[in-house]
């Protein structure tokens, strides 16, 4: 009989939960070590911070539906993952052993990097729904008295396409309420180009997404570093290619939101063979730490290298279709590691993103997301905003339901039509 804990209930975590629970043998078990009592969808946060969604929207509680497949919850939370003993040392100081170990936390936010930077500093964040909540309390008394905004992604980020989601959200609601005449707009990344998304581009992401800022009004800064944020100031040095400083801006603003980077979580920050220096488990092709051997990885807390070196850091995003991938793969080699075989199988590294930009939106595929590339695609259109929401609706209800079916392949790939691209 073997226990399998996966540390995370998230995008990651619930997936993983539930492929995990179909592939065992009678007698094996699975526990879900979560941060608190509640999964939220991540990707609705936009909506939340502008108040077109409510907490309770994109929010459930995890246990019943978790139990209803016999899968065990604990919302306790991870103080310090143990690969010695094999056990994780949660926060109210008891230990949770196991046989297999999945790490599927999600990043923490690096907000502490960068002074001034955050919901503790002076800049909004999407990135929970906590964050999200208090953007939109902070959003409605801006458009009381609206001013400039600045929104974007700092160094080191690596997850662009929800800053550009945002902004264009913003946008909209400015413009639905009449005020987009009063709130001049203004883009700072660390992208060596807009569109670069982390990817190196993808199809016409550049020229596409260069054009809607124009069509809407929105003035760019790309290879920026946020040096400081003061209230109603951030302080920005431009870069040229070769990361040499270009030119300093000081930027007022009124409402801010800038993504922060990522960093791994504390619980496993700093163990020496399973994370790199930023906190991200190792892992090898087959989603397994190399030194640790029965524990496996997927999502954000992956260790991924860049695409490609930028003149400002910029890191690789991890996408909902390249995060499922790596949950069956890792499902399927834990199930050959109890069956006495060695692990085989391996995630296909695909990103696939659909992003809101209020009234309209854009979809990229990049197959691989490493150029080169056999896919490499770029489009925008109101259907693409339809299907976001189409499929906030479908991903919690699978959540709800404990299904394994991937998701974003059966929604998200069908949605646009990717076998075709495939053809070409």
């Amino acid at each position: 009989m073997a226990n399998i804990v996966i540390l995370g209930a998230g995008l990651g975590g619930m997936p993983m939960a539930y492929e995990m629970k179909e592939l065992l043998r009678a007698g094996d078990t699975v526990t879900v070590l979560g941060q608190g009592p509640n999964y939220h969808f991540v990707p609705s946060n936009p909506w939340v911070a502008v108040s077109w969604r409510k907490r309770k929207d994109i929010e459930f509680p995890v246990a019943p539906y978790l139990e209803k497949k016999g899968i065990r919850y604990n919302p306790t939370g991870a103080r310090r993952v143990h690969p010695d003993r094999n056990a994780v040392e949660l926060n109210d100081g008891s230990t949770l052993p196991y046989d297999y170990l999945v790490i599927a936390t999600g990043p923490k936010l690096a907000f502490d990097e960068i002074e001034g930077l955050g919901p503790q500093g002076h800049t909004q964040s999407i990135c929970h729904v906590d964050h999200a909540e208090r953007a939109a309390a902070d959003w409605e008394q801006f458009v009381k008295a609206p001013g400039p905004i600045v929104v974007g992604a700092v160094q080191g980020a690596s997850c662009f396409g929800p800053a550009y989601e945002f902004c264009f959200i913003m946008e909209t609601d400015l413009r639905r309420r009449k005020l987009r005449n009063k709130v001049p707009m203004t883009f700072v990344t660390s992208e060596p180009y807009i569109g670069h998304l982390g990817l190196g581009g993808v199809g016409d992401s550049k020229g596409m997404l260069e054009s809607a800022l124009r069509d809407k009004h929105v003035k760019w800064i790309c290879n920026a570093k946020v040096t400081k944020v003061e209230a109603g100031k951030m302080h920005v040095v431009e870069h040229d290619d070769e990361g040499k400083p270009k030119k300093e801006h000081l930027l007022p603003f009124s409402y801010s939101m800038m993504l922060p980077a990522f960093k791994g979580i504390d619980a496993v920050f700093g163990i020496e063979g399973l994370t790199n220096p930023r906190g991200f488990i190792l892992i090898d092709e087959h989603q397994r730490n190399p030194k640790f051997r029965n524990i496996y990885a997927v999502g954000v807390c992956v260790a991924i290298p860049p695409v490609e070196a930028t003149p400002v850091p910029t890191g690789a995003p991890k996408t909902g279709y390249m995060i499922e991938s790596m949950v069956t793969a890792a499902a399927h080699n834990i199930r050959a590691e109890l069956d006495g075989k060695a692990p085989a199988d391996k995630a296909t590294w695909n990103a696939v993103c659909l992003a809101d930009m209020g009234d309209t939106g854009i979809v990229f595929v990049a197959l691989p997301q490493i150029p080169p590339r056999n896919v490499n695609w770029f489009a925008e259109g109101k259907w693409v905003h339809l299907a976001k929401i189409g499929f906030e609706k479908y991903f919690i209800r699978k959540m709800k339901k404990g299904t394994s079916e991937p998701a974003y392949e059966k929604y998200v790939m069908k949605a646009i039509g990717v076998e075709k691209l495939k053809s070409r």
